[in-house]
């Protein structure tokens, strides 16, 4: 089960408090929270599972077969899923939301989320995904803003997990609407860049706390946002493990945020020629230690200094098999393990 508690704000925004009752996907018997970061070579698609085998799949990839496919397998094969109970669309770019429809035709999506639809259509959101997303939505999907929580079903023996919005559709949380410019100078090391009209800017940034452990995804959101969640407060905290932004590209990742995180293990979710930019890795350099650096692909653009080590890199070569990354976290939330199933690379981490 989801529950699903808001500050006012969300209530007035929905106009109601929602409360979901579902049966969650069966899996067999586990004491974990299990984390996939799956290959969409540049998009995103990250399937999180609970104890009690409740399932929240973060992203769909590109449109096509492939990306939806590679989900599925991972979803019913790996993480042994009968469906995935519920979907966030971090924002309407195709790379992000593309493969839901093709996904949906291969196992049951139940709930979806999202940060609103958008009207007029901006000329960077694809009318045709946008209306296969409301088809296979039916219509029903439920808007995240600022200070929204999920919560998720509990084990008597299981720490707590819940999930909070910090930032969707270009709003930050606790900050007013009359500041609600992207530019905004603050901090010592303030340094903004243009603005940014995509729908990047517009991405639901979300902090996962299970226990002592905390997993920051923030879609793909764009440096000027990036900075108001730093600055002059630090919204998220000090975090576990950091899915680096927009695939590690450097109109993302700014250091002010990277160093309010400042996460133990960073984890891209770039394609061969995609992300994991040089600038990016200098940055999770000066915040990461490199033996905790993992990507989902080399960088073939790149020097292999400006890489993760290859031990950390699910798939070396531009044409690959779409190998993913696996994180798990203990019952009590204290401990996590991080695996890279292609390379046999396994390393487990304390939590702060």
């Amino acid at each position: 089960m989801i529950q699903i508690n808001s500050l006012k704000r969300f209530l007035i925004v929905a106009g109601f408090l929602i409360c979901l009752s579902q049966a969650p996907s069966v899996r067999g018997a586990a004491n974990t929270l299990d984390i996939y970061f799956i290959d969409t070579e540049g998009g995103a698609a990250t399937l999180i599972v609970t104890p009690q085998g409740e399932s929240l799949l973060v992203d769909s990839g590109n449109p096509g077969e492939r990306d939806a496919s590679r989900i599925a397998r991972v979803a019913r094969d790996v993480a042994r899923l009968q469906q995935i109970d519920h979907y966030i669309t971090t924002h309407w770019h195709s790379d992000h939301f593309g493969g839901i429809a093709s996904l949906a035709a291969l196992i049951p999506v139940k709930s979806y989320y999202d940060h609103g639809f958008l009207d007029p259509l901006p000329s960077d959101v694809d009318p045709t995904l946008m209306e296969a997303y409301r088809r296979v939505s039916q219509g029903k999907s439920v808007t995240l803003v600022p200070g929204a929580e999920l919560k998720f079903a509990r084990g008597k023996a299981a720490a707590p997990l819940s999930l909070r919005v910090l930032a969707a559709a270009g709003a930050v949380l606790g900050r007013p609407a009359a500041a609600s410019a992207q530019i905004e100078p603050c901090g010592k090391d303030f340094a903004p860049k243009p603005e940014d009209t995509s729908d990047n800017a517009r991405s639901i940034v979300f902090v996962l706390t299970y226990g002592e452990f905390k997993f920051f995804d923030a879609g793909d959101l764009t440096w000027n946002v990036e900075n108001k969640l730093a600055c002059p407060r630090n919204l998220p905290g000090a975090v576990d493990v950091y899915q680096v932004t927009h695939h590690g590209l450097d109109s993302s990742n700014n250091p002010a945020l990277v160093g309010a995180l400042r996460p133990r293990v960073a984890i891209t979710n770039n394609g061969p020629r995609k992300g994991g930019a040089a600038a990016t890795h200098a940055t999770l350099r000066r915040h990461v230690a490199a033996a905790d650096i993992y990507q989902l692909h080399r960088n073939v653009t790149t020097t292999e200094q400006e890489n993760a080590p290859a031990a950390n890199i699910a798939n070396e070569a531009e044409n690959c098999q779409g190998e993913y990354i696996k994180l798990s976290v203990d019952d009590k939330g204290r401990t996590y393990t991080v695996t890279v199933p292609s390379k046999k690379t396994t390393r487990t981490y304390k939590t702060r």
